[in-house]
């Protein structure tokens, strides 16, 4: 639940500020928790084996290394990279912070993809940075990339999710090239999703031929780690830099980075259940799509969610978590978004259970 802000504090706040209400994620204790896009399988045995046995180890009465040295040298060695190209951070919102703190502010303008990550308006706007969007496409949320193009040229930051975050779809490498080739500021391509996309949609080869292009991952999706808060970013040594210029001191501590580290080095153990999601994200989308003739669609997506749009959502989401103790994610008042849900995908055993209750819920007379 969220906290109310008292009118005299909120005098007292910097306008930027003042006009945001704290973050509420609408969460509800429930039996299947699918608004979130977590990895609900869990960590496999063997790596939490040694998760439990690094955390053991940890010295509590000890500083962090100020810029994970350690997990950053084996996250580098992971995606061919120098350690000098790699900055960790507590989970992607810390680093996407600090990239408005290094290079937006007034003056400084955000290229935005509507339908997307909220937060990344939020952070803008907190900091006094113009946002400039480019809508999706209403019906398919397919990006206009010469449109994109064209506002990137006078963009201080470009931000495009890929998969997109709540749509599921991917943006091309090639369309990337042409906005690090168009943006004389900085192009992030944030691919917290990536893991359950097909090899080679990634941006990250690209890294050699753009200085001003950096790339997002995290450990909170495909490598449940997500109370731990560890996210990663990819880019040139110059950008790096700037983001360790403005960061908190000791922002990633030490259970986060001992956890991470052990989780990293066990990664390989993570592909079956990887590739699980990808096959039930499939067989979800079909059990879904059955419902078609009841108003129901959904999109394809390269991610661990769907976005499915049903009539009278709001009603249903709350009908899932009182009725049925399942929580899903209610986008139907977002712009762009009127009527849609995000379902994470699950195991097969809540996706059976979440199909069984919209096949109840939608086009049920109320």
């Amino acid at each position: 639940m969220s906290q109310a802000i008292s009118d005299s504090i909120r005098a007292a706040m910097r306008p930027s500020a003042a006009a945001l209400e704290p973050y509420d994620p609408a969460f509800t204790p429930s039996r299947i928790n699918l608004s979130a896009n977590e990895n609900t399988y869990g960590m496999p045995d063997d790596v939490r084996a040694k998760v439990n046995e690094a955390l053991c180890a940890v010295s509590a009465n000890r500083y962090p290394q100020p810029l994970s040295d350690e997990l950053r040298a084996e996250l580098a060695a992971w995606h061919g990279v120098a350690p000098s190209q790699v900055i960790v951070g507590n989970g992607g919102d810390e680093l996407l912070f600090n990239l408005f703190l290094a290079f937006g502010g007034q003056g400084h303008v955000l290229a935005n993809v509507p339908p997307t990550f909220t937060v990344y308006r939020l952070y803008a706007e907190l900091v006094e940075t113009q946002v400039v969007d480019v809508p999706r496409d209403s019906d398919t949320f397919a990006i206009d990339v010469d449109a994109l193009v064209e506002a990137a040229r006078t963009a201080s930051l470009v931000i495009v999710t890929s998969p997109n975050n709540p749509t599921g779809d991917l943006f091309s490498v090639e369309d990337a090239r042409r906005l690090c080739q168009a943006c004389p500021g900085i192009v992030l391509l944030d691919e917290a999703y990536m893991e359950f996309a097909p090899e080679g949609s990634s941006a990250a080869p690209l890294l050699g031929e753009f200085e001003n292009l950096a790339v997002l991952h995290t450990l909170s999706k495909a490598f449940c780690l997500a109370g731990a808060r560890i996210g990663y970013l990819l880019c040139s040594p110059s950008i790096s830099g700037a983001l360790a210029a403005v960061r908190q001191p000791y922002s990633v501590n030490v259970y986060s980075q001992a956890a991470a580290l052990a989780a990293v080095r066990g990664r390989a153990s993570f592909e079956p259940t990887i590739q699980k999601i990808r096959e039930e994200r499939e067989r979800l989308a079909q059990g879904l799509g059955q419902l078609a003739s009841r108003g129901v669609r959904v999109w394809p997506s390269e991610a661990n969610f769907m976005l499915v749009r049903v009539p009278d959502a709001a009603r249903v989401r709350r009908r899932l978590r009182d009725e049925f103790s399942i929580l899903v994610r209610d986008f139907s008042s977002a712009p762009g978004l009127e009527g849609c849900l995000r379902i994470t995908v699950g195991t097969p055993e809540e996706n059976d259970a979440v199909l069984d209750a919209l096949s109840t819920l939608v086009g049920e007379e109320r």
